[in-house]
């Protein structure tokens, strides 16, 4: 690779509700817990908007064989800490059975102006989300990888879904989250940008008006960071297994590369309208891999598995530059066993088919997301 080619770069940042580990409820992080976190995590852990929340992410890492070791590391930590105060974490965007009306928000000032901004919206976010940051130097380029790396939001979204429970429901979606997430101002999927000028230019408006201190309170599914020279995918849904998140990484990561080289080859990816894309980011909220998605050069739809297989046509050399082969494969073990939503479905209907009340199907739900989350580890 060039000198001056990006570094592709990534770092991985996950969200985790915390529960008691005899009742499966949601429990606020204590004090000790986050003061020990901090303590042995130096920078890459802190709390998060609700105080049943705590975030991690990543340092920034060459390789996924890189971001596995730090990922294994923030996690086994989380969970060691939270084990002395009969707590354990689950990666999953939301809790099957527990009530936002009974969570309270992290004493900070920055989620106490969240808070006031947002109002009944912000209550609600009982979510949790994993994000995927690629590092692209050029201020341009981020812009131009932006706006033809949304196209493949949605195939990222629909492999990663983790939220069909809410509030003791099963809500016939395979992410509830972004139900949620899209109540909030500025997010869904990135317009259409000219250039890094342009970009900059909305952003000041916003903050000369007082309306947002920073990029960082634009919460599209991708966007080029506020803090770091990268583009970070913010589309998917956290997920239980260390290894799911890994392949979502490493596909993120590919498909930024596959596309930077078509338009330094003077090609590029197709632009498709929002509204278009739109309708393949639905069908992963709703079904996540179990139906097909829109290929809008056939103008057709296609099933999941022929979406994963010519997707890993489209960056094979790019995941050989990255040394991220295997973990891209494994995009097809998703498709056939299904995701954190399908496996949490069968685990509730399999425990009423036992003879378990509704409330316990639903913690039969939460221990099986406890065990996913040491899986890997």
């Amino acid at each position: 690779m060039a000198q001056d080619d990006p570094p592709f770069t990534i770092g991985i940042e996950e969200e985790y509700l915390l529960v008691d580990q005899e009742t499966l409820a949601l429990a606020a992080a204590p004090d000790d817990l986050m003061a020990a976190c901090k303590a042995d995590l130096e920078g890459k852990v802190s709390p998060e908007f609700l105080e049943c929340q705590i975030e991690i992410g990543t340092g920034v890492c060459a390789t996924i064989a890189e971001a596995r070791e730090d990922l294994r590391h923030l996690r086994k930590t989380v969970a060691h800490h939270a084990n002395a105060f009969g707590l354990a974490p689950i990666a999953a965007s939301c809790h099957p059975f527990a009530d936002w009306k009974d969570q309270h928000h992290t004493p900070k000032e920055r989620y106490d102006q969240l808070r006031r901004d947002l109002a009944g919206v912000a209550r609600r976010m009982l979510i949790c989300g994993m994000h995927v940051h690629v590092g692209i130097p050029d201020e341009d380029m981020r812009i131009k990888l932006v706006n033809q790396l949304k196209y493949f939001l949605p195939h990222l979204h629909a492999l990663s879904t983790s939220s069909p429970f809410w509030q003791g429901d099963d809500t016939g979606m395979n992410s509830y989250r972004l139900t949620v997430f899209d109540n909030l101002p500025r997010t869904g999927l990135p317009p259409e940008m000219t250039d890094w000028a342009a970009f900059s230019s909305s952003v000041d408006t916003l903050v000369s008006l007082g309306l947002i201190e920073d990029s960082s309170k634009i919460w599209w599914d991708l966007r080029p960071s506020s803090k770091f020279p990268t583009i970070e995918s913010r589309i998917c849904d956290v997920v239980p297994r260390m290894e799911v998140t890994l392949t979502l990484a490493a596909l993120t990561q590919c498909l930024t590369r596959m596309i930077w080289r078509k338009i330094k080859n003077g090609d590029g990816w197709r632009v498709i309208d929002n509204f278009m894309i739109s309708e393949n980011r639905w069908r992963a909220q709703r079904y996540g891999v179990s139906e097909g998605q829109i290929d809008f050069g056939r103008k057709a739809l296609i099933s999941f598995e022929q979406v994963v297989d010519e997707i890993l046509d489209l960056i094979a050399e790019d995941a050989e530059a990255l040394d991220c082969v295997a973990e891209v494969e494994a995009a097809r073990a998703i498709v056939t066993e299904g995701t954190s939503a399908d496996r949490q479905r069968a685990t509730h209907d399999a425990a009423l088919a036992r003879g378990a009340i509704p409330h316990e199907a639903l913690q039969a739900v939460v221990s099986s997301l406890v065990t996913d989350f040491h899986r890997d580890l």
